[in-house]
C-alpha cells in the first residue's frame, strides 16, 4: 500500500509525475485554500501534504487536519507561514527545501543588483518606446558596479552564493550576520555584528535574512538614512523585512540612487506606487523560477515526506 499524499497546487509536470509514482496521490490543477486542504485531508485520509508559501499553515489549520496527516513539508526554504509550535504539538513534522534554491535566488539577487545600478528598467522603457534619440555623454548614466562595497544582511547560505557572484564582478563584501563565519566561508568579507554599524559602508545593500519576528520592518526610516546616499537597495529575502512606505519615501527624497525588488510586503497585491518608480526595478517573486529549481525544490519536499512516513526523521525538519 502506498501511502496518501495530498499535492494541493499546481506543481511542475515531473513533480507530479514522480508524487504520483510513490504515492497515492491527489493532485490539484489550482492552489486549494487551506479549508479545502483541510477537508480534502480529511476525505482522502492524507498522510503527507505538500504545500506553497500562499498556502499558510496556521495552528487553527493545523488543529482541524485529521489524525492521519503526519507531515507538512512546504515547497520553499522559508517557513514563515508554518505554525511549527502548534505541529510539534499534534506531533506532525514540517519541513523545507533549503539548498537546492540557493543558487538561482543568488542568481535574481545579482539580475535586480545590475538592473538598479545599470538602469536596466529605464533603458527597457526607452527601447520599448522607439529610442529615435540620442543621449549625450552626461546622461542615463548608471553606476559602475565594480569596486563597489556590496553590503549583505544574512550570510547564510543564499547571502554567501550571492558574495561569491559579487566579487566575481570586483566587488568588495560587507555582512551582517548573527554569527560570524569561519574563515573559509569568510572569504575576506568584513564581518559587522551590528546592521546599523554595516550600513554606512554599503553603497548596495542585499537582504537575505529570513523573515521571522525580529527581523520585521529592520528596513525602515532609521536603517535608510545610515545608507550611504545614492546607494543601492536589494531584496530577494522576504517582504516583510522592509518598510514599504519608509522605502518609498527614501525614493521620493532621492536618498536612493535606485532599488531591486522581487519581494514585497503584500503579495501578489504589492503597492502600485513602487511600479512609479523609473528607478525601481520589479520582478513578482520569482527567485527560485527555474525548471531545474522547481523539479529539485518538488523532489526534495517528496523526500521529506517518505522519510516521515518511513519513520524516520526528515532531512530537514523544522522541529
Amino acid at each position: 500500500m502506498k501511502h496518501t499524499l495530498l499535492l494541493p497546487y499546481r506543481a511542475p509536470q515531473n513533480v507530479t509525475i514522480l508524487a504520483n509514482q510513490r504515492f497515492e496521490a491527489t493532485v490539484a490543477d489550482s492552489e486549494l485554500s487551506v479549508d479545502e486542504i483541510v477537508a480534502l485531508a480529511h476525505e482522502k485520509r492524507a498522510e503527507g501534504i505538500v504545500v506553497v508559501p500562499k498556502q499558510k499553515i496556521t495552528k487553527d489549520v493545523i488543529n482541524k487536519l485529521p489524525d492521519s496527516v503526519k507531515v507538512i513539508a512546504t515547497c520553499s526554504v522559508g517557513f514563515d507561514h508554518l505554525d511549527i509550535p502548534a505541529a510539534k504539538a499534534r506531533g506532525i513534522f514540517l519541513t523545507n527545501t533549503p539548498d537546492v534554491l540557493t543558487e538561482c535566488t543568488a542568481d535574481i539577487a545579482m539580475l535586480l543588483l545590475l538592473n538598479a545600478c545599470r538602469r536596466g528598467r529605464e533603458y527597457m522603457e526607452i527601447m520599448d518606446s522607439g529610442w529615435r534619440k540620442a543621449y549625450s555623454q552626461s546622461e542615463m548614466l548608471g553606476l559602475k558596479v565594480s569596486g563597489k562595497t556590496l553590503g549583505i544582511y544574512g550570510m547564510g547560505r543564499i547571502g554567501q552564493a550571492v558574495a561569491d557572484r559579487a566579487r566575481g564582478f570586483g566587488m568588495k563584501i560587507a555582512y551582517c550576520n548573527r554569527r560570524r563565519l569561519p574563515p573559509e566561508q569568510e572569504k575576506g568579507a568584513t564581518y559587522f555584528a551590528n546592521l546599523h554599524d554595516m550600513l554606512p559602508h554599503c553603497q548596495i545593500l542585499s537582504l537575505n535574512a529570513p523573515g521571522t519576528a525580529d527581523t520585521k520592518h529592520i528596513i525602515n526610516d532609521e536603517t535608510l538614512a545610515l545608507l550611504p546616499n545614492n546607494a543601492v537597495f536589494i531584496n530577494v529575502a522576504r517582504g516583510s523585512l522592509v518598510d514599504e512606505a519608509a522605502l518609498i519615501r527614501a525614493l521620493k527624497s532621492g536618498k536612493l540612487f535606485a532599488a531591486g525588488l522581487d519581494v514585497f510586503e503584500n503579495e501578489p497585491a504589492y503597492n502600485l506606487e513602487l511600479k512609479e518608480f523609473h528607478n525601481v526595478f520589479l520582478t513578482p517573486h520569482m527567485g527560485s523560477a527555474t525548471q531545474e529549481t522547481r523539479d529539485a525544490m518538488g523532489y526534495r519536499a517528496l523526500e521529506n515526506v517518505e522519510q516521515a512516513l518511513r519513520g524516520e526523521r526528515p532531512q530537514d525538519a523544522l522541529w
